[in-house]
């Protein structure tokens, strides 16, 4: 199922902690660095923290320029994302700022959890069980299905962190290393043990905002392994957005295709009738690559619809020059339908010539979407 994408979001000394043990938080971010967190806060659906977090930090979590209000405001989004946590138990206090400030709450929790919750909030926020246990992926597709929640900002603590990175569920960790030291190791640390997906992280950000550092990183693949469910999904999303940038058509589809190598780097990008106006989008992404880089054996071609088998335009379809070109992965969200050509079959010829293909069925509607005049 669909996901939102998830932006992890949190600052650390330079030992690694959140937190020290003192009675009061301690602020590690720079004041100007609060404002860059106030501006992610704004272009996001929803903010999810754990329940800990609350308990330990008693957060507000809002957008607090008025500018940024007023924009969410013209654009037809509420005036504050959604305010999301996260609890087993359901042990909650109501007298908590997060359920007093912002906008609409939700929250997730188990059967068990589930009545207390209730019991002790009332109408303040709308309750839902995941089951027996906490399921993320449970949570996920029920933020994006249930709530239309498309970009999510997860604003701790240490172990929902750690629990999302170590499933393969993060897009983007966005990390602000502090100057400073807490030195007490009883003071909660960002992330925790255990085994977790991805492998090396990809530096993509970089920058000091005053006396702090702030660093994006993605996850990646180790080696030349696949990339995890999170990168699949987030690649196949960014396939399908650029379809809508084709020129439209009346006699071919909108694609869009992004060719991604094993450690998460982005190689190309393309879509149909990107200057050119019978070229395709893989044509276009893979023209954009040296033939014989070394990193398009292990790379994925993400395409918004299975690439073609056969075509008119061109001496060799796009299920050929994938094959030329090396790659051995492809994710696409929709078969060829026989409206231009018929029996396409481009997963067939991929796969009879040693290619994975791989096709997630809930992004046929997004990629579908700048195609519905050619559908009956």
């Amino acid at each position: 199922m669909p996901y939102p994408y998830v932006l992890l979001s949190a600052a650390v000394s330079l030992d690694g902690c959140l937190d020290d043990t003192g009675p009061d938080r301690l602020l590690l971010s720079s004041p100007a660095d609060f404002d860059r967190v106030d501006e992610v806060r704004a272009s996001v659906d929803a903010i999810l923290i754990g329940a800990g977090t609350i308990r330990a930090d008693n957060p507000r979590l809002l957008v607090n320029a008025p500018g940024r209000r007023a924009a969410r405001r013209a654009e037809g989004r509420p005036e504050y994302p959604l305010k999301v946590t996260v609890t087993a138990s359901g042990d909650l206090d109501p007298k908590a700022n997060f359920w007093h400030t912002g906008g609409e709450k939700l929250v997730y929790t188990t059967e068990k959890g589930a009545e207390r919750a209730a019991r002790v909030l009332g109408d303040t926020a709308d309750v839902v069980s995941l089951g027996p246990a906490l399921d993320w992926r449970a949570l996920l597709t029920h933020l994006y299905d249930e709530r239309g929640v498309r970009r999510l900002m997860v604003e701790g603590g240490g172990t929902v962190h750690t629990q999302l990175l170590q499933q393969g569920l993060a897009d983007e960790l966005q990390l602000v290393l502090a100057p400073l030291f807490v030195g007490d190791p009883a003071a909660p640390r960002l992330f925790g043990p255990g085994a977790y997906q991805g492998g090396r992280l990809r530096l993509t950000e970089s920058r000091r905002i005053e006396d702090v550092v702030l660093m994006r990183y993605e996850p990646t693949a180790p080696g030349a392994g696949p990339l995890p469910v999170a990168a699949d999904h987030r690649w196949l999303r960014t396939a399908c957005e650029l379809a809508a940038l084709c020129p439209p058509s009346e006699t071919a589809f909108s694609v869009g295709a992004v060719v991604v190598a094993a450690d998460g780097t982005e190689l190309a990008r393309g879509h149909s009738r990107e200057g050119d106006p019978v070229v395709h989008a893989e044509e276009a992404a893979l023209a954009k690559i040296a033939p014989d880089d070394p990193r398009l054996p292990g790379a994925t071609v993400y395409s918004s619809l299975e690439p073609c088998a056969r075509r008119a335009s061109r001496p060799v379809p796009c299920a050929g020059l994938i094959l030329r070109s090396g790659v051995r992965r492809v994710v696409t969200a929709w078969r060829e339908p026989d409206t231009f050509v018929t029996a396409a079959d481009g997963s067939g010829v991929l796969a009879d010539g040693g290619v994975t293909v791989v096709t997630l069925p809930e992004y046929e509607a997004a990629a579908k979407a700048p195609n519905g005049h050619l559908l009956p």
